[in-house]
């Protein structure tokens, strides 16, 4: 393959993802009611997003899914954190009775998506703006190493049965990218010196994510789980690395204590 081949989409990937960066980053900054928003619409959308996929006849009630979907976060938001699995299960279970096929996929991974969108709005409000930075970042790192070690260097594959496009060169990119995000968060925060190698800990959770709906995809027989964003697919498409690494951050937040970090 071509430099140009292996670069083509580069240019509307960099733009779209460049919006999504600013529009993510200003959400944070404001944070509160601003971010939570953000938080519901893209729970909605991505629900929408996977139960068109395992529906492709069903595209009206999928809008309605991803609406019942948004306002379950914004419900589980208001009421906290005790109601919030009660709340979610609604969703998912009412989406698992009305999609066509992998209704278990359906159910499991919503849950998944809405505990992500709610965890990051209240991983905002309890632990502040610098730990939701440094958690974007290191996905947002692990995706670019991933793209430019699998394409320069390329090597066998992670997973080709699920994610033919990864290789093993980028996954492990991915990994020291991380790391060394977090060695750069410690040279100007408070943050505990375990930092880089739960980034890589976080990164990995992230790959993971992108392995999970890169098989939900390949069973629903679709490239991409909607159009919605050029160069990207869909919001799963471009978040599904987010979501794997809000809930491995949502666990880790579980069982160690995540000190507050100042710049």
């Amino acid at each position: 393959m071509s430099d140009g081949a292996k670069f083509a989409d580069l240019r509307t990937r960099l733009i779209s993802g460049g919006v999504m960066a600013a529009v993510g980053v200003a959400a944070i900054w404001a944070g509160g009611p601003w971010f939570s928003a953000l938080a519901v619409i893209a729970a909605g959308l991505m629900i929408w997003e996977l139960a068109a996929m395992l529906s492709p006849d069903g595209r009206d009630e999928a809008v309605g899914l991803g609406v019942l979907a948004g306002g379950a976060v914004a419900l589980a938001l208001w009421l906290g954190t005790p109601w919030a699995v009660a709340v979610f299960a609604i969703p998912a279970a009412i989406g698992a009775m009305r999609v066509a096929r992998d209704k278990v996929v359906f159910a499991i991974y919503a849950l998944a998506v809405l505990s992500a969108a709610y965890g990051l709005a209240r991983f905002r409000v309890d632990y502040g703006m610098l730990w939701l930075l440094w958690l974007v970042v290191v996905v947002v790192v692990t995706d670019v190493a991933g793209y430019f070690a699998g394409r320069i260097l390329g090597g066998p594959k992670f997973w080709p049965r699920i994610s033919p496009k990864k290789t093993w060169s980028g996954t492990a990119a991915g990994w020291i990218g991380a790391a060394l995000v977090g060695l750069a968060f410690l040279s100007f925060t408070t943050a505990g010196r375990d930092l880089p190698w739960i980034s890589a800990l976080v990164a990995f959770a992230s790959q993971m994510g992108d392995i999970a709906e890169s098989a939900i995809k390949r069973r629903a027989g679709v490239k991409d789980s909607s159009n919605l964003i050029p160069g990207h697919g869909g919001l799963l498409d471009r978040f599904d690395g987010l979501l794997g690494a809000a809930l491995m951050m949502l666990v880790v937040a579980q069982v160690v204590v995540v000190p507050e970090i100042r710049g």
